[in-house]
């Protein structure tokens, strides 16, 4: 994956027409000022006509030079494509979701709401239900659940599409720089909010009192005894209030700043006022939010498992070409049989590997922790007590399996 990021980066870099796009419009430019000259002398026609010939021809030569840089990235990129993804058929024996067709539409229902395609959903929808797939008697997955049919219908209900029409009308107000539908919607949602831990309605008044202390030279709004210095300490006054008892110390902080207003940028406080980010850092923070209310996670998990195999799949390829040589086989299907390492962002669940077995626990063998405080797994436990006392294999201590207790990650 390396590879192919840096041959993207390269492609981004090389391969743009905004370049091709600049010479043309010189070109044109070129052009319409010959037109214009000849309009207004017509017995200069011939030789501004000469002389435009020369800066054409090169103004030409120079388009297709920037037209060989963006062919000569993309055929890089394809070749690094091919390289790492080759037209290989991975093992199918085995697959977990094959039993599970209705647990694929919804995943893919659900990204599609989430992105806000609700009309492409509703198409989904309509299909998923008059085409609906047959599970094979053959199947080696798990058995479905009869729950899961119902919660595949579920996600057609107006009230969800409202919802996330509703988050996209706020995020579209937020990246204008307009705080105020976020703040009524954290209002709203206060209590569960809080209930959460979280700190998003402060920080939504947090930024909308930066950005109403940063002026109208800078936030664009009305220049009115509601805007600027005079306009933030009003809006402090009204709404900081209830803050006091969790953000007291950033209240103050903010309030400290008002003696630097004429020189905001060397005083100790300008880091609270650079809104670069900080838009892009709240829209995230009322996305993940939001969905939370909803029972759901912040990123769409079709999203986290199409990024994650995609993540997996050279090395996998490349297991598949090595037991095929040395022909063996993938003999558990409940775990990979080597380790993908995935961003720190992708990783959900604490993992326990018994240092007995070598293998990673499951919730049907789970970890257990012995009496002196040692943890291995239950198969693994089972095995070294055969019912009746046994020693630690790591100290030696001796103990009862009934003594052992199971460890929750």
């Amino acid at each position: 994956m390396d590879v192919l990021e840096l041959e993207l980066s390269r492609l981004r870099r090389d391969a743009t027409l905004s370049r091709s796009i600049d010479d043309v419009d010189k070109i044109l430019q070129q052009l319409c000022k010959a037109r214009d000259s000849i309009a207004a002398e017509p017995n200069t026609a011939p030789i501004t006509l000469a002389k435009l010939q020369n800066p054409v021809k090169q103004g030409f030569e120079q388009v297709t030079e920037d037209l060989k840089k963006v062919y000569s990235g993309q055929s890089k990129y394809g070749k690094a494509l091919d390289k790492n993804f080759p037209a290989k058929a991975l093992p199918t024996e085995y697959d977990a979701l094959t039993s599970h067709p209705t647990l694929i539409n919804r995943a893919i229902a659900m990204h599609l709401l989430r992105e806000g395609q609700f009309n492409v959903a509703s198409t989904f929808f309509d299909e998923a239900q008059d085409n609906q797939l047959q599970i094979s008697p053959h199947s080696t997955g798990p058995s479905p659940s009869p729950q899961h049919q119902g919660d595949f219908t579920s996600l057609r209900s107006q009230e969800l599409q409202n919802k996330f029409s509703n988050m996209y009308r706020i995020l579209h107000e937020l990246r204008s720089h307009n705080l105020l539908p976020a703040i009524e919607w954290a209002r709203s949602n206060s209590a569960l909010l809080e209930a959460r831990g979280s700190n998003l309605e402060f920080e939504l008044s947090k930024l909308q009192y930066v950005w109403l202390f940063l002026g109208p030279s800078i936030n664009g709004l009305p220049d009115s005894p509601y805007n600027g210095v005079a306009g933030a300490i009003s809006y402090a006054r009204e709404h900081f209030g209830r803050f006091q008892g969790r953000f007291l110390r950033d209240i103050q902080q903010l309030s400290a700043a008002m003696v630097f207003a004429s020189n905001l940028r060397d005083s100790p406080y300008r880091h609270i006022f650079e809104t670069e980010s900080a838009w892009e850092e709240v829209a995230a923070s009322f996305t993940r939010e939001f969905c939370s209310l909803l029972g759901l996670s912040a990123a769409s998990p079709l999203y986290v498992a199409a990024t994650a195999g995609a993540i997996a799949l050279p090395t996998l390829l490349k297991l598949a070409t090595i037991m095929k040589e040395k022909r063996t086989e993938w003999t558990t299907q409940d775990e990979l049989p080597v380790e993908i390492a995935l961003p720190e962002r992708m990783t959900y669940h604490a993992i326990f590997v018994c240092p007995v077995s070598k293998e990673q626990t499951t919730e049907s063998n789970p970890p257990m922790m012995m009496p002196c405080g040692h943890v291995i797994a239950k198969e693994s436990l089972a095995r070294l007590s055969k019912g009746s006392k046994f020693k630690c294999p790591y100290c030696p201590n001796e103990s009862l399996p009934r003594d052992a207790r199971e460890i929750y990650l």
